[in-house]
C-alpha cells in the first residue's frame, strides 16, 4: 500500500470515528417513546388550592348549614362526633375557646384557625379520611358552613360560597403574626476592606426577650437554667 493510500485510509477512519462519537449525544436527547405533555384540563385537576386570606382559588358552588348537617352525619361524625366533639383520638372541631394559653390548649377550628377558607381547602383535599378529595364542591361548602355554625361563627341560615366564606372573621385571626419580625441579616461575603474581627462587639442578644422560653408550662419537665 502506497503512502498516499495509507494516509487516505487513516483520514477516512478518523472521520468515521468522529461521526460515531458525535451521534451518541444526539441519540441520548431523543424521547423514550412514551408519555405526553399534560392538557390544560389535566393540570387544572391538580390546581385545587384555595388561598386563606382572600379566597382566591375557591370554585363555583354553594352550601348551607342544613345540607352540611346531613353530609357531616354521613361522612364525618364517625370520627369527629355528632357535634364536632371528637371520637376517640380523632380531633375536636368545636370548643376550646380561650384555652390556647391554658395548660392543656384545645386548638379547634373555632379557637385556633385563622381563616375559614383554610377549612374549606383542608376538607376538599384531605377529607373524608378514608376517601379524600371525593366530595363535590357544594358539599365541601356545606360542611364548612356547618362546622362554622357549630362554633357559633355564622348563623343557621348561612350559605357558604366563594364570596361569603372569605368574609367570615375567625376569633383567633389577629393572634397570628402575619409579618416576619426577624431582621434581614442577609449579607454578601466581604472580599476587600473588611471590618477587623477584633473590633466587632456583641451589643445585644435575645436572652431575656421571651423569644424562646425555656419552659412551656407545668406539664413540661424542663427547668429554667
Amino acid at each position: 500500500m502506497s503512502r498516499s493510500a495509507r494516509l487516505s485510509e487513516l483520514v477516512l477512519t478518523g472521520c468515521l470515528l468522529a461521526l460515531s462519537c458525535g451521534a451518541a449525544p444526539a441519540a441520548e436527547k431523543q424521547p423514550y417513546g412514551y408519555g405526553r405533555a399534560p392538557t390544560a384540563d389535566e393540570l387544572a385537576g391538580w390546581n385545587i388550592d384555595a388561598r386563606g386570606d382572600d379566597g382566591v382559588g375557591l370554585p363555583p358552588g354553594k352550601g348551607d348549614v342544613a345540607r352540611g348537617t346531613e353530609v357531616f352525619a354521613d361522612q364525618c361524625a364517625v370520627c369527629h362526633g355528632t357535634f364536632g366533639e371528637g371520637e376517640g383520638r380523632y380531633p375536636k372541631l368545636v370548643g376550646g375557646n380561650g384555652s390556647l394559653t391554658a395548660d392543656r390548649p384545645e386548638p379547634t377550628v373555632g379557637s385556633y384557625w385563622p381563616f375559614p377558607v383554610t377549612l374549606w381547602d383542608y376538607i376538599n383535599r384531605a377529607m373524608p379520611f378514608p376517601t379524600p378529595h371525593t366530595l363535590a364542591a357544594d358539599d365541601v361548602y356545606a360542611l364548612t358552613a356547618y362546622i362554622l355554625n357549630l362554633n357559633n361563627l355564622v348563623p343557621d341560615d348561612f350559605v357558604a360560597d366563594k364570596d361569603s366564606l372569605p368574609k367570615v372573621k375567625m376569633p383567633n385571626h389577629d393572634n397570628f403574626t402575619w409579618g416576619d419580625p426577624r431582621p434581614d441579616t442577609a449579607d454578601k461575603p466581604c472580599m476587600t476592606k473588611c471590618v477587623d474581627p477584633a473590633s466587632i462587639k456583641i451589643v445585644s442578644t435575645v436572652e431575656g426577650q421571651s423569644l424562646t422560653p425555656r419552659t412551656t408550662g407545668p406539664l413540661d419537665a424542663m427547668q429554667p437554667k
